[in-house]
C-alpha cells in the first residue's frame, strides 16, 4: 500500500507542478468526494470546526480550480490556509484530485477519484515532519435512484503524524472512507444532506453529519457535527462551512486561456 500511496502522490504532484497551483479537494462534510471542480472555475471555501470550549478549534480557508477541459475526466488543484487554535506557524497545505464522473465511460459506471490532501512542507528542528500529512486516497461513488449517492474508499497518510494519541502515539495512518449524500428535492432543490465517515483513531478519524443550503446557484453553506473516533483525545466539533463559486473569474480565465 505504501508503494501505491507514493505512486499516487508522485503523479499528482507532477500534474500540479505543470499547472503552477495546487488544490483543496471537494468534500462531503469531512472526507473528500468524487466531485471535481469545473474547468477554470474558481471555488472559495471557508471551514470552521469549533469545540464547546473553544480549545482545539480549527479554521481552514482555501481556493480550488479545475484544470482539465474534458467532460470525462477532470482535475482540480488549489491551496489551503489553516489556523489551528490560533497557531499560524505552518498554515499552508496543498492538495489535488483526479476523477472520472458517473457513466463517463459506460452505462452504470461509478464515479472514480484519486487524490492527495494536506501536503505540507514544514519540518521541525530535528527534520521530523510537522505538516506533511500527505493523505492519499481512492474513492468510488454511485447514485442509486432516490436512495442517493453512496461513496466508498480508502486512505493512507504519513504514519509519523497520523497516530493514536490515546495509545502511546501508536501508528494509525490508514482506514476506510464512506459516505452517503442526497439533494432533498422533495423539500427543496436547495437542501442537501450527508453523512460521512473516516476510519482510524488518528486526528482525521471521525463520523460527521450535516446539511447544506444553497443561497444562490453559486453560494451555499454547510452546518454539521463531527464525532471523533478517538473520543478520549478529541472532543466533538460543530462545523460551519461556506462555499462560493466565482463565475465572473471563470469567464475571465476562459478568455485569458484563449
Amino acid at each position: 500500500m505504501k508503494t501505491v500511496r507514493r505512486l499516487v502522490c508522485t503523479a499528482l504532484i507532477i500534474a500540479c507542478a505543470g499547472t503552477g497551483v495546487f488544490a483543496t479537494p471537494s468534500t462531503q462534510i469531512w472526507i473528500p468526494s468524487t466531485d471535481i471542480q469545473g474547468f477554470l472555475k474558481p471555488h472559495l471555501g471557508w471551514d470552521s470546526y469549533l469545540t464547546n470550549t473553544g480549545l482545539g478549534s480549527v479554521t481552514n480557508g482555501g481556493i480550488t480550480i479545475g484544470v482539465l477541459p474534458f467532460s470525462k475526466v477532470g482535475m482540480e488543484v488549489g491551496v489551503d490556509y489553516r489556523d489551528i487554535n490560533g497557531d499560524h506557524r505552518y498554515p499552508m497545505y496543498y492538495n489535488a484530485k483526479l476523477g472520472v464522473p458517473e457513466d463517463a465511460l459506460f452505462k452504470n459506471m461509478p464515479a472514480v477519484a484519486v487524490g492527495v490532501y494536506d501536503m505540507g512542507v514544514k519540518y521541525d528542528n530535528n527534520y521530523i515532519p510537522a505538516t506533511n500529512y500527505n493523505v492519499t486516497y481512492g474513492l468510488i461513488a454511485k447514485t442509486i435512484g432516490v436512495a442517493g449517492r453512496f461513496s466508498l474508499g480508502y486512505y493512507e497518510g504519513n504514519d509519523q503524524l497520523l497516530v493514536n494519541a490515546s495509545s502511546s502515539n501508536k501508528k494509525d495512518a490508514s482506514g476506510l472512507l464512506a459516505s452517503w449524500d442526497r439533494t432533498m428535492t422533495e423539500i427543496s432543490d436547495k437542501l442537501w444532506l450527508a453523512i460521512d465517515y473516516q476510519g482510524a483513531k488518528n486526528s482525521y478519524g471521525q463520523l460527521s453529519v450535516g446539511g447544506s443550503w444553497a443561497i444562490t446557484p453559486d453560494a451555499s453553506f454547510i452546518v454539521g457535527y463531527d464525532i471523533y473516533n478517538n473520543n478520549a483525545s478529541y472532543k466533538p466539533t460543530a462545523t460551519v462551512q461556506i462555499d462560493i463559486n466565482l463565475p465572473a473569474l471563470n469567464e475571465w480565465f476562459k478568455k485569458a486561456a484563449k
